[in-house]
């Protein structure tokens, strides 16, 4: 416990799934936490669970694909707590799927743009923040898709999440000298709501959890720790990472 005691963090895409849970994650571990999403008021439940708990976090609502909006995030987390230590990068997107052949400019653009794009212009304003305190720890949420193997129809997915492999390897080899970590994580299967748009019958949800060694998918409690590790203090060697949480999903041929 209190792996984050005086750690001040910012969590895009908090509204649900990983995200949510990572934020109440880091707020127990005693961080101090600005949530960011899309829905107010499901930022602001969240914020409410967190200081019924005991934590203390902020809510702002807004569209990652606007640079104004993770200035704003980043302005939040200065006006309310002094500095920002931790960036958990996490909003994203399935995209426009289907054959490649018949997915549009549009769609695959805007994939781009909420998945990869977003991502880049967070780490913009958040780094340059952390600098000015001395350091901290940026981490990204890719996935395995495209990066062990990828899966018919999701071209615009697998593209803009591995991109962000890439994104994690340049900032980490350009701002360590500045004691700023930046990593990845590339989760496997999450029962989370975009798992289970992507995998809406019993027979897709069974074919997803056999290609896991552990033969199931996991819970987002379990990516949250993953984050929390890369996020804190024992983790301070650890940098420019693609970590696999995938239960195994990299390594199974049965």
């Amino acid at each position: 416990m209190n792996r984050l005691t005086n750690k001040v963090a910012i969590v895009t895409g908090a509204s649900s799934g990983i995200g949510r849970v990572t934020a109440k994650l880091f707020a127990a571990e005693g961080a101090k936490v600005v949530v960011g999403a899309r829905r107010q008021v499901e930022l602001e439940s969240l914020v409410a669970e967190i200081k019924a708990a005991g934590g203390d976090a902020v809510a702002g609502a807004g569209d990652v694909r606007s640079e104004a909006y993770h200035k704003a995030l980043v302005a939040a987390a200065i006006e309310n707590y002094g500095k920002l230590d931790i960036a958990f990068n996490n909003a994203g997107t399935l995209g426009e799927a289907g054959p490649s052949t018949e997915v549009s400019e549009a769609g695959f653009s805007d994939t781009l743009a909420i998945n990869l794009t977003a991502s880049f212009l967070a780490a913009k304003h958040q780094i340059a923040e952390m600098i000015k305190h001395g350091g901290g720890s940026v981490v990204f949420t890719s996935t395995f898709v495209g990066y062990s193997f990828a899966f018919p129809g999701v071209a615009a997915y697998a593209t803009s999440k591995s991109g962000l492999i890439g994104l994690t390897q340049a900032l980490a080899a350009e701002y360590g000298p500045q004691n700023v970590r930046v990593n990845a994580i590339l989760p496997g299967a999450v029962d989370t709501d975009m798992y289970r748009e992507m995998n809406d019958t019993s027979d897709k949800q069974a074919f997803i959890t056999n290609l896991h060694a552990l033969k199931r998918v996991a819970a987002p409690e379990e990516l949250a720790r993953s984050v929390l590790y890369l996020a804190s203090d024992d983790a301070s060697f650890v940098t420019g990472t693609a970590t696999l949480v995938d239960g195994g999903a990299s390594i199974t041929r049965t």
